[in-house]
């Protein structure tokens, strides 16, 4: 079965190492939670708010061993006034047995406040 693993952060400033080590951290603990492994994932998507333009969040994941053929692509977000700011959101698609419900969606910093109902969930 093909599942969607949802994920966000945010960084405080438009800041190459700050983009991938951000990014990085929020590819291990979708990955760690879901118990995901590289030949599972079919590809991933990236994108980011108009404000961040300093660095490629899809090489987080060159720093991770095993990642070499993991398709990844990284684009823009639709620039929704009022949203937030300094986001980095993934979109993990992979092969897995678990049913939807049982998929944990990651969320840091600022981007807790995307999907306040899903970590609900998970403290409930």
């Amino acid at each position: 079965m093909t599942r969607g693993i949802r994920g966000a952060t945010t960084i405080e400033k438009n800041e190459k190492e700050q983009i991938i080590s951000r990014t990085k951290e929020l590819i291990e603990e979708m990955t760690e939670k879901n118990q995901v492994h590289p030949e599972d994932i079919s590809h991933i998507f990236i994108s980011v708010t108009k404000d961040i333009n300093a660095g490629f969040p899809a090489k987080a994941l060159r720093q991770l061993t095993g990642w070499t053929y993991v398709p990844v692509m990284c684009m823009k977000e639709i620039d929704v006034p009022g949203s937030l700011e300094l986001c980095i959101r993934v979109m993990m698609v992979v092969q897995t047995e678990k049913q939807q419900q049982e998929i944990v969606h990651t969320f840091h910093h600022e981007a807790v406040k995307l999907r306040p109902d899903l970590l609900a969930e998970r403290k409930g």
